[in-house]
């Protein structure tokens, strides 16, 4: 081996020695986590942190959708002012109408409504756990080395300033790029697409002008998505603060994305790619779902569904499934609670819940039919399976049109999908080679890293507990305003330097003409 590939093995084995080494002493965690599947990726982190020896509290409202407790770490149970079937209703609304009707330029503010009221309903929840004094007396004496927190909502910001404990951030990201505002990142709009602006990183001139109009629209939504989380941040904290800069205090943020799913972008030292995450540890499958997917044969065998939180869609849109099933060779697995055809064909197997990330795993998976949430995105990338995409609300849309873009998806709507339009999407992924040729090819470029995400994430928590933060890596830019962040006062100087200079040159030169060069009047002479 040459001296100059032997250093850099010894300080990459290094790294991973560091890495697989336990901490001298375990922390203690505040975990202030965000209901539904957002809670599904951050439960990977936070049990092995508590496997890892760190003492961990988690706080959970008592009406949530998926956070439950755990044997492998406490949870702190607060009153929230609203049920259970209130909360499911407005999760309903965002859900609303996507099976039946087709998206409209109007859906756009519809669905801006839709988010805010869910939001608001969030912040009442914190609103509670604020003003829940005993509670927060306990926490305050808690000792707490670091909070652990999804910034989709405000909580825990808010709680990691009033304990003035250093926060690390779990996410995928925010609406409107907060999460890259607030942490100061460049984003030029000449390559960085605008999200649901259905560009790419590469952009032709009038879609380069497609991206700077929609940017100038996603400002707008910025202020109406964030005011209440502005005014819980200056009800709780001081009248001049935001969200936006309260966010600006995280210490890490642990971004579950890379660049085999997100476009290529600038980003910070203080932000750390996890993305697959979720997909690093695998289970064996229950006997009986072994010997079904064992059984599929060459043919193999699809996995659909529609994520965590709908399990259900209406009788005619299920029958246009279970009709297309009916033709093909492929058995199905299917996340489904609904009601269905009484001849249901015996290549379809329903499940309540189904262990998505194992049957990804499994040699004879053929297809993947999802609805263009991260989680699954990443497994199917993960595991080298193309995808069937049906994107439902939020942020689903642009996380298949980053798929499609790559070559390893096919997009279909779900409101006017048809057995026929079906069976031609699951033909083209099944037997066009390209798009497992892609995924294969994307998949290891996503696996090639010498440090898996689940390490990264926790050396990083690690880090911020033994450092007590992470102040050396929060650029300057914090601290500059708009004028002085794009040296405006530096170019007006500069400016007005050379037009001084300029003006200056210029009467020198008019002065020595008139000198040298003038003509002399003539006197006359007297009579």
């Amino acid at each position: 081996m040459s001296r100059g590939v032997w250093f850099p093995a010894l300080g990459l084995l290094a790294w991973l020695c560091c890495l697989s080494l336990g901490p001298v002493e375990g922390g203690k965690v505040l975990v202030v986590p965000v209901d539904g599947s957002h809670w599904l990726s951050m439960k990977i982190l936070v049990k092995e942190l508590s496997e890892r020896g760190h003492e961990i509290l988690a706080l959970v409202p008592e009406t949530s959708l998926l956070i439950h407790g755990s044997e492998s770490f406490k949870t702190e149970v607060y009153p929230v002012p609203f049920t259970k079937a209130e909360l499911d209703g407005k999760f309903n609304e965002m859900k609303d109408g996507v099976f039946l009707k087709p998206p409209k330029v109007t859906d756009l503010f519809i669905n801006l409504e839709r988010l805010v009221n869910f939001t608001t309903v969030q912040v009442t929840a914190c609103e509670s756990l604020l003003n829940n004094q005993p509670l927060m007396g306990r926490l305050r004496e808690g000792g707490f080395d670091v909070l652990l927190t999804d910034p989709f909502l405000p909580c825990g910001s808010v709680l990691a300033h009033i304990f003035n404990i250093p926060a690390v951030y779990f996410l995928r990201g925010l609406p409107c790029e907060m999460d890259l505002k607030a942490n100061q990142v460049p984003s030029p709009r000449s390559y960085i697409p605008v999200a649901f602006s259905g560009n790419t990183d590469i952009m032709t001139f009038p879609q380069r002008v497609k991206n700077m109009l929609m940017y100038f629209l996603e400002s707008y939504m910025c202020r109406i998505i964030y005011a209440h989380f502005d005014d819980l941040a200056r009800k709780y904290i001081g009248d001049d603060m935001t969200y936006s800069k309260l966010l600006s205090n995280g210490a890490i943020w642990l971004l579950r994305y890379d660049f085999t799913f997100e476009w290529p972008r600038p980003l910070l030292p203080n932000m750390v790619f996890i993305g697959g995450i979720n997909c690093g540890k695998k289970s064996p499958l229950p006997a009986d779902l072994q010997e079904f997917v064992d059984g599929s044969g060459d043919d193999g065998f699809i996995v659909f569904t529609l994520g965590s939180m709908v399990s259900n869609m209406p009788m005619e849109k299920a029958k246009q499934f279970v009709d297309a099933f009916r033709q093909i060779p492929q058995r199905v697995v299917w996340r489904y609670t609904g009601d269905l055809p009484k001849d249901l064909p015996k290549n379809v197997r329903l499940m309540k819940w189904l262990p998505q990330n194992d049957l990804l795993a499994h040699p004879n998976v053929r297809a993947f039919i999802t609805h263009g949430g991260t989680h699954g995105i990443y497994e199917g990338i993960c595991h080298a399976v193309p995808m069937l995409m049906f994107p439902l609300f939020g942020d689903q849309g642009d996380n298949v049109h980053r798929m499609v873009a790559r070559g390893v998806a096919v997009k279909l709507g779900i409101y006017d999908v048809t057995t026929e339009s079906l069976l031609a999407g699951l033909n083209t992924i099944i037997h066009d080679k390209s798009y497992k040729e892609n995924i294969v090819r994307l998949s290891e470029i996503h696996l090639d890293r010498p440090v898996p995400p689940l390490d990264l994430a926790v050396f990083w928590t690690e880090f911020v507990i033994r450092h007590k933060g992470a102040k050396h890596l929060r650029v300057a830019a914090h601290d500059l305003n708009w004028i002085q962040y794009h040296s405006l006062d530096v170019i007006g100087i500069l400016i007005l330097i050379i037009i001084t200079f300029l003006w200056m040159t210029l009467k020198c030169c008019l002065f020595c003409t008139r000198k040298c060069c003038g003509r002399r009047t003539p006197k006359k002479k007297k009579e």
